[in-house]
């Protein structure tokens, strides 16, 4: 699977989970952690935990080794896949965050899929 088509991956499950301003940043060139990084919003702790555990199940199908992080309060859950990082926050815990600035990209409505 190529970069781009696991990024497709992950927003698309993402989109099914009803995640909110999803936004996929490339990394190729910028850093040597990861090829792409996602960033997406949930409305609640739920709906994070939920999110996170439908894109291990997906990664892992696809035969990805992944580590989960921030499962026990999902107010930020990071899934580390190797080649792709996903970061799935609550509302104001990404807004304190803002991990777009840090990387510099565009606002997450600009998202892509």
């Amino acid at each position: 699977m190529t970069p781009d088509d696991l990024v497709t991956l992950v927003t698309g499950q993402l989109d099914t989970d009803l995640a909110e301003d999803v936004l996929a940043i490339d990394l190729r060139g910028r850093s040597s952690m990861a090829d792409h990084i996602v960033i997406a919003t949930g409305n609640s702790n739920r709906q994070v935990a939920a999110m996170a555990e439908h894109l291990v199940e997906k990664l892992k199908a696809n035969r990805y080794r992944v580590a989960l992080e921030g499962m026990p309060q999902a107010d930020w859950v990071l899934v580390d896949a190797g080649d792709i990082v996903i970061h799935l926050f609550r509302p104001e815990v990404r807004s304190y965050y803002n991990l777009e600035r840090m990387w510099g990209a565009a606002e997450p409505t600009a998202a892509t899929h």
